[in-house]
Parts: structure tokens; C-alpha cells; sequence
């Protein structure tokens, strides 16, 4: 069952053309890395995913619903870009994380306001939904491993444990798809490993997941299919063994080539 499927996805800043009609499509539970240089077009394929950047052409399919279509964005109302964005969950390179509210707060915020904008809920509604979500973030915290830096706020904990809350505040909201964008770049190589074993640990979930990456050990093991890009096109797709142990294009070639000191 097809969960994603982009076609012509294409975007320019100005005369640079970025994405240069990007078609790929992956299936429920499948995990799809990306890799590349910087500059190839990586994360601002994620940002068009997620309605960060306005796409110039192409659309966006979730589970057989046509969720972006670059030719309707502009009509897009607030209320609908939000809802298309909850289709697809974004972890950032650096957290963002709001410093003035602890890790509970962090997770609940989004799914808590949510709550309390809906007028069809009386006020004893709002109270039981508000305690089930604080619930369900505690045992989402758990299962990444921070039960106890529930009340912590994000200066009391390290890199590591808040791209985990990250993580997690990307969890409660259930979107049908999970993205990562470079999830350990900002991180040093004891941190990087403590997070991406929580995202390995993810895949046992059945969840959809697409991952832009640096890491290429870790794309190899975990993918269940890769995709290379370089300059703004999909140079070369395939799983983890087509990609990595018989690598088709000289650029591909040149890029692990380059890489070897990562495996």
C-alpha cells in the first residue's frame, strides 16, 4: 500500500532551480533515507513536504489523497495548511525547542491549544482530553527514555535528550508520515548515537518514516529503500544494497567514495 507519492515536485529560489522534478513513492511502514551533498536539494524537499516552502509545480499524495498541489497552495486557508501539516510530523536539525516551557509542556503544547480552541467541547471535555493528552506524553517520554526530565526545561538537558523531546513532540501529534532533517547534525558522536537508536527503535512501530541523513551506517541499516540525490534530482534510488554496495552512477560512486570514513 502506497503511503507517499510525489510527482514533478519542483521548486526554484529566484534563477537557482533546487528541485528539478522529484518523483518518488514509498509504502506504508517503509523507512526511505536521503542522502547527498549539501546543496543537492535535500532539505528543501522536506520543507515542500511539510509546506515550509511553496512548491512551484508538482503534488503531494498521503494515502491516496492529493494533501499539496503546487498549483492550489496559494489558496491553502491557515486552518487547512495545519491540517495538511499533521499528515506530515518534522523533526528540525536544531530542536527548537520553546525554552520557557519544560519538556511536558514542550510535547503538550500544540495538541493542548488545539483542544482548547474547539468550541464544540464543554469545559468538563476539555479538562479529561487536556489530562489524556499529558498522559499519552508521559508514556511517549518513556518511551524514549526521559521519563524523568518531565518538568526539566530544555537548558537543564543535553543535545541529545532535546532532540528526543523533539522527537516526541512530533509523536503525539500521529502523523501519518515522520521526517527528519539531518536529526544528529547538531549533535557530537556520544549524542548522535543515543538518538539515533531511539529512531531505529521507531521502525518496530510500523511507522512511515523519511529521513534526510548524513549518517550513511546508519541509512544502510535501517532503510528499507535510499534515495541519492545530487543537484536537484533523484540521481539514484534503490535499497540499502543497490545504493550502497553497487552504486550505478559516478556520482553516487564518488559520494561514498567520499563518505567511507562514516562506516
Amino acid at each position: 500500500m502506497i503511503m507517499l507519492e510525489i510527482k514533478n515536485l519542483r521548486k526554484s529560489f529566484g534563477s537557482t532551480e533546487v528541485l528539478k522534478g522529484i518523483d518518488f513513492s514509498l509504502e506504508k511502514s517503509q523507512v526511505l533515507s536521503i542522502i547527498g551533498s549539501s546543496g543537492s536539494g535535500k532539505t528543501t524537499l522536506l520543507r515542500c513536504l511539510n509546506l515550509l516552502e511553496k512548491a512551484d509545480e508538482g503534488t503531494v499524495s498521503v494515502n491516496g489523497e492529493v494533501i499539496i498541489d503546487a498549483k492550489e497552495e496559494d489558496n491553502y486557508t491557515d486552518n487547512e495548511i495545519r491540517d495538511k501539516r499533521l499528515k506530515m510530523g518534522l523533526v528540525f536539525q536544531q530542536f527548537n525547542l520553546f525554552p520557557q516551557y519544560n519538556v511536558l509542556d514542550n510535547i503538550t503544547l500544540a495538541p493542548i491549544t488545539r483542544v482548547k480552541k474547539d468550541k464544540s467541547l464543554s469545559k468538563e471535555e476539555k479538562a479529561e482530553r487536556i489530562e489524556a493528552i499529558k498522559s499519552e506524553a508521559r508514556d511517549i517520554l518513556a518511551s524514549v527514555g526521559l521519563s524523568e526530565k518531565a518538568s526539566s526545561y530544555p537548558c537543564e538537558i543535553s543535545g541529545g535528550q532535546q532532540q528526543r523531546v523533539a522527537i516526541a513532540r512530533a509523536l503525539i501529534l500521529k502523523p501519518e508520515i515522520l521526517c527528519f532533517d539531518e536529526p544528529t547534525s547538531a549533535l557530537d558522536p556520544e549524542l548522535t548515537v543515543e538518538v539515533l537508536k531511539v529512531i531505529k527503535e521507531l521502525k518496530t512501530g510500523e511507522r512511515t518514516m523519511v529521513i534526510v541523513t548524513h549518517e550513511m551506517e546508519f541509512a544502510k541499516n535501517v532503510s528499507d529503500k535510499v534515495i541519492f540525490m545530487a543537484d536537484g534530482v533523484i540521481e539514484e534510488m534503490g535499497t540499502p544494497e543497490e545504493i550502497f554496495d553497487n552504486p550505478k552512477s559516478e556520482k553516487l560512486k564518488a559520494f561514498i567514495h567520499k563518505s567511507q570514513d562514516n562506516f
